[in-house]
């Protein structure tokens, strides 16, 4: 069912973010995980636009996929939030000042209607919600994947 499939998909991103955590706490300029989702994709995104790794090749092998990421020595901290819950962005402060060292660096990644991106970039998409006379400016909430710093 849905449920069994959503625990899959934590649970293949939760051991990509341990597998890159261990390498970079060992030294290592690449590692190498296994299989490729698009969730891990989005989130290496993330992770990349913010310099908190270098540059990332998908090589499909038709076994699930296998992804090389070159580490840049930036990353302190990585790993998923479990359960997934839902966090209106009124509250998304809460999170970040639970989750994250410091409001100076570091991100939660959450997944939105709008597709996967971090707390800040949330916070700046408002999103236009029509009702039946006004259109009016809601800003996303979303269900928190992750974090990094």
């Amino acid at each position: 069912g849905i449920n069994a499939e959503y625990m899959g998909l934590m649970s293949v991103l939760a051991a990509c973010l341990k597998t890159m955590a261990n390498a970079e706490r060992r030294g290592k300029r690449q590692v190498i995980v296994r299989p490729s989702s698009k969730v891990i994709i989005r989130f290496l995104r993330v992770m990349q636009k913010h310099g908190y790794i270098g540059d990332f090749e998908i090589v499909d092998n038709h076994r699930g996929g296998k992804i090389v990421i070159n580490l840049n020595g930036r990353l302190n901290k990585t790993g998923v939030i479990s359960p997934r819950y839902f966090v209106p962005l009124s509250s998304i402060e809460k999170w970040v000042t639970n989750i994250l060292p410091s409001r100076q660096f570091g991100f939660i990644v959450l997944t939105t209607s709008r597709g996967i991106m971090d707390h800040e970039e949330a916070r700046r998409k408002p999103l236009m919600v029509s009702t039946e006379k006004t259109l009016q400016c809601e800003n996303v909430g979303g269900k928190i994947l992750g974090f990094f710093y």
